[in-house]
């Protein structure tokens, strides 16, 4: 399993790779707690929150969540967790930058795969 600290510096290598200009305006950059966060519409706690975009009266950042990480990749490798890392990463950056544009294309690519959750699920 990667610890804590490992994935730090995986999110940091990642964020380091990718273009400045993208993190305009992220003004309380981005954090990695401890936590497992379930999802609201999760019907058996199954459905994770890996990371979310905030944007709130502190500014704007992202924030992953180490356990919900882990719970969802931890059982891969090292350098496929790498991999599912760096598409979290930049989910995250493209909200910031939708919103940034006044785009909600991504926000509705959300709420569509929580509505195949939902009727997978058979509530939908």
């Amino acid at each position: 399993m990667i610890t804590f600290d490992e994935c730090a510096e995986m999110l940091d290598e990642i964020a380091d790779s990718m273009p400045f200009e993208l993190y305009r305006e992220l003004n309380g950059g981005m954090s990695l707690l401890p936590q497992v966060k379930v999802h609201p519409e999760a019907l058996n706690n199954d459905l994770f929150i890996l990371g979310e975009y905030k944007r709130n009266s502190l500014g704007r950042y992202i924030v992953f969540y180490y356990g919900s990480l882990n719970r969802v990749y931890g059982h891969l490798p090292k350098d496929e967790y790498y991999k599912r890392l760096k598409k979290v990463l930049s989910h995250e950056v493209r909200h910031h930058n939708e919103y940034l544009a006044g785009v909600d294309d991504l926000v509705l690519y959300d709420k569509e795969q929580i509505n195949s959750y939902l009727k997978r699920k058979g509530l939908f």
